[in-house]
Protein backbone atom coordinates (compact mmCIF):
# COMPACT_ATOMS: atom_id res chain seq x y z
CA UNK A 1 0.00 0.00 0.00
CA UNK A 2 1.12 3.81 -0.95
CA UNK A 3 0.95 6.00 2.54
CA UNK A 4 1.85 9.64 1.13
CA UNK A 5 3.22 12.02 3.67
CA UNK A 6 1.37 15.42 2.96
CA UNK A 7 4.07 18.18 1.57
CA UNK A 8 5.56 20.52 3.45
CA UNK A 9 6.89 17.80 6.07
CA UNK A 10 10.16 17.39 3.94
CA UNK A 11 11.03 14.06 2.61
CA UNK A 12 14.26 13.02 2.82
CA UNK A 13 14.98 9.92 0.44
CA UNK A 14 17.83 7.50 1.85
CA UNK A 15 19.49 10.07 4.13
CA UNK A 16 20.60 12.04 0.87
CA UNK A 17 20.71 15.58 1.04
CA UNK A 18 17.92 16.42 -1.35
CA UNK A 19 19.11 20.28 -1.82
CA UNK A 20 21.93 19.10 -3.88
CA UNK A 21 19.74 17.37 -6.51
CA UNK A 22 18.67 20.53 -8.57
CA UNK A 23 22.39 20.36 -9.57
CA UNK A 24 22.48 16.78 -9.97
CA UNK A 25 19.10 16.77 -12.18
CA UNK A 26 18.45 20.29 -13.69
CA UNK A 27 16.26 19.09 -16.28
CA UNK A 28 13.90 17.42 -14.20
CA UNK A 29 13.91 20.59 -11.45
CA UNK A 30 13.36 23.33 -14.13
CA UNK A 31 9.91 24.93 -13.87
CA UNK A 32 8.15 23.89 -17.19
CA UNK A 33 5.31 24.30 -18.90
CA UNK A 34 2.92 21.83 -20.52
CA UNK A 35 0.49 22.85 -22.41
CA UNK A 36 -1.17 19.77 -22.96
CA UNK A 37 -2.68 20.46 -19.37
CA UNK A 38 -2.71 24.06 -19.51
CA UNK A 39 -0.24 24.03 -16.32
CA UNK A 40 2.89 25.43 -15.06
CA UNK A 41 4.65 23.19 -12.81
CA UNK A 42 7.88 22.23 -10.64
CA UNK A 43 9.29 18.96 -9.61
CA UNK A 44 9.42 18.42 -5.80
CA UNK A 45 10.52 15.85 -3.46
CA UNK A 46 7.93 16.62 -0.84
CA UNK A 47 5.04 14.19 -1.82
CA UNK A 48 1.77 16.04 -1.97
CA UNK A 49 -1.46 14.50 -0.13
CA UNK A 50 -3.33 12.18 -1.79
CA UNK A 51 -6.56 14.43 -3.03
CA UNK A 52 -3.95 16.82 -4.82
CA UNK A 53 -2.71 13.67 -6.44
CA UNK A 54 -4.08 13.34 -10.28
CA UNK A 55 -2.36 10.97 -11.97
CA UNK A 56 0.59 8.20 -11.45
CA UNK A 57 3.54 6.95 -12.93
CA UNK A 58 5.72 4.05 -11.87
CA UNK A 59 9.79 3.48 -12.95
CA UNK A 60 9.68 0.09 -13.11
CA UNK A 61 12.87 -2.31 -12.87
CA UNK A 62 12.93 -5.94 -13.89
CA UNK A 63 16.53 -6.85 -12.98
CA UNK A 64 18.93 -3.89 -14.13
CA UNK A 65 15.87 -3.38 -17.03
CA UNK A 66 13.65 -0.73 -16.93
CA UNK A 67 10.10 -0.73 -18.28
CA UNK A 68 8.67 1.27 -21.25
CA UNK A 69 5.57 1.76 -23.50
CA UNK A 70 4.92 2.76 -26.78
CA UNK A 71 1.74 3.96 -28.16
CA UNK A 72 0.69 5.17 -31.60
CA UNK A 73 3.63 7.66 -31.61
CA UNK A 74 6.59 6.26 -33.53
CA UNK A 75 9.29 7.13 -31.46
CA UNK A 76 8.00 8.07 -28.49
CA UNK A 77 8.52 6.19 -25.46
CA UNK A 78 6.95 6.88 -21.75
CA UNK A 79 6.73 5.02 -18.33
CA UNK A 80 3.48 3.31 -17.23
CA UNK A 81 1.15 5.51 -15.50
CA UNK A 82 -1.90 7.84 -15.91
CA UNK A 83 -4.74 9.09 -14.55
CA UNK A 84 -6.97 8.54 -11.46
CA UNK A 85 -10.97 7.07 -11.76
CA UNK A 86 -12.96 8.57 -9.79
CA UNK A 87 -13.46 7.05 -5.95
CA UNK A 88 -9.48 5.22 -6.89
CA UNK A 89 -6.99 5.41 -4.44
CA UNK A 90 -3.49 6.05 -5.47
CA UNK A 91 -2.73 2.48 -4.52
CA UNK A 92 -5.28 1.12 -6.88
CA UNK A 93 -4.59 3.55 -9.55
CA UNK A 94 -0.78 2.65 -9.73
CA UNK A 95 -1.52 -1.18 -9.84
CA UNK A 96 -4.16 -0.51 -12.70
CA UNK A 97 -2.23 1.33 -14.86
CA UNK A 98 0.69 -0.54 -14.61
CA UNK A 99 -1.69 -3.33 -15.65
CA UNK A 100 -3.26 -1.37 -18.50
CA UNK A 101 -0.36 0.07 -19.81
CA UNK A 102 2.20 -2.45 -19.26
CA UNK A 103 0.86 -5.90 -18.57
CA UNK A 104 2.41 -5.93 -15.45
CA UNK A 105 2.19 -5.61 -11.56
CA UNK A 106 4.39 -4.67 -8.77
CA UNK A 107 6.21 -7.32 -7.26
CA UNK A 108 7.66 -4.86 -4.34
CA UNK A 109 6.53 -2.07 -2.63
CA UNK A 110 6.19 1.62 -4.60
CA UNK A 111 8.39 4.16 -3.65
CA UNK A 112 6.89 7.40 -4.34
CA UNK A 113 9.94 9.52 -5.26
CA UNK A 114 8.75 12.86 -6.09
CA UNK A 115 5.42 14.46 -7.95
CA UNK A 116 5.25 17.60 -10.24
CA UNK A 117 2.99 19.49 -8.95
CA UNK A 118 1.34 22.75 -10.46
CA UNK A 119 -1.54 25.45 -10.70
CA UNK A 120 -3.54 24.78 -13.97
CA UNK A 121 -4.90 27.64 -16.02
CA UNK A 122 -8.47 25.80 -16.86
CA UNK A 123 -11.61 27.10 -15.84
CA UNK A 124 -12.82 23.27 -14.90
CA UNK A 125 -10.57 20.22 -13.64
CA UNK A 126 -9.71 17.58 -16.67
CA UNK A 127 -12.34 15.43 -15.31
CA UNK A 128 -15.30 16.18 -12.60
CA UNK A 129 -13.73 13.92 -9.90
CA UNK A 130 -9.88 15.22 -10.18
CA UNK A 131 -8.40 18.09 -7.86
CA UNK A 132 -8.49 21.72 -9.75
CA UNK A 133 -6.72 24.07 -10.29
CA UNK A 134 -3.57 22.53 -7.92
CA UNK A 135 -2.79 19.61 -8.85
CA UNK A 136 -0.01 16.60 -8.82
CA UNK A 137 1.61 14.14 -10.74
CA UNK A 138 3.20 10.99 -8.59
CA UNK A 139 6.44 9.42 -9.59
CA UNK A 140 8.18 6.42 -7.84
CA UNK A 141 9.59 3.26 -8.36
CA UNK A 142 8.81 -0.59 -8.22
CA UNK A 143 10.18 -4.22 -8.94
CA UNK A 144 7.87 -5.21 -11.50
CA UNK A 145 7.02 -8.65 -13.15
CA UNK A 146 5.64 -8.48 -16.99
CA UNK A 147 2.28 -10.93 -16.78
CA UNK A 148 0.13 -10.14 -19.61
CA UNK A 149 -0.61 -8.15 -22.79
CA UNK A 150 -1.58 -4.57 -21.83
CA UNK A 151 -5.32 -4.15 -22.09
CA UNK A 152 -7.26 -1.14 -24.39
CA UNK A 153 -9.38 1.07 -21.98
CA UNK A 154 -11.83 2.97 -23.82
CA UNK A 155 -10.59 6.62 -23.66
CA UNK A 156 -6.74 5.62 -22.52
CA UNK A 157 -3.70 4.95 -24.90
CA UNK A 158 -3.08 2.46 -26.73
CA UNK A 159 -0.17 1.27 -26.52
CA UNK A 160 1.76 -0.59 -28.89
CA UNK A 161 4.44 -1.77 -27.44
CA UNK A 162 6.16 -2.54 -24.12
CA UNK A 163 9.97 -3.23 -23.70
CA UNK A 164 12.70 -3.63 -20.64
CA UNK A 165 15.77 -1.72 -21.77
CA UNK A 166 18.81 -1.14 -20.09
CA UNK A 167 18.93 1.49 -17.88
CA UNK A 168 21.08 4.07 -19.92
CA UNK A 169 19.15 3.11 -23.16
CA UNK A 170 15.56 3.71 -21.30
CA UNK A 171 17.00 7.28 -20.11
CA UNK A 172 17.73 8.29 -23.60
CA UNK A 173 14.52 6.71 -24.96
CA UNK A 174 12.61 8.74 -21.93
CA UNK A 175 13.69 11.81 -23.51
CA UNK A 176 11.19 11.06 -26.22
CA UNK A 177 8.35 11.73 -24.03
CA UNK A 178 9.89 14.97 -22.13
CA UNK A 179 12.85 16.42 -21.95
CA UNK A 180 13.45 15.50 -18.37
CA UNK A 181 12.16 11.95 -18.92
CA UNK A 182 15.66 10.41 -18.61
CA UNK A 183 16.58 12.36 -15.19
CA UNK A 184 13.99 10.09 -14.19
CA UNK A 185 14.83 7.20 -14.33
CA UNK A 186 18.74 7.88 -13.19
CA UNK A 187 17.20 9.52 -10.29
CA UNK A 188 15.21 6.08 -9.32
CA UNK A 189 18.13 3.85 -9.82
CA UNK A 190 19.80 6.41 -7.90
CA UNK A 191 17.71 5.59 -4.88
CA UNK A 192 17.97 2.00 -4.84
CA UNK A 193 21.99 2.18 -3.92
Amino acid sequence: MVVLRPAGLGWPVNNRDVSSETERYPLLYAPDRWEWAEIDVEFSTQLPSDELVQSVHVVGFIGEGVVLCRDERPDVWFLPGGTREPHESVDDCIRRELSEEAGGRLVGDFHPFGAHVGVSDRPHPYRPHLPHPRKAWLWGWSEVALVETPTLRAGGEAVTEVCTVPLREAMQLACTDNAWGGEHRLRAWSLEQ
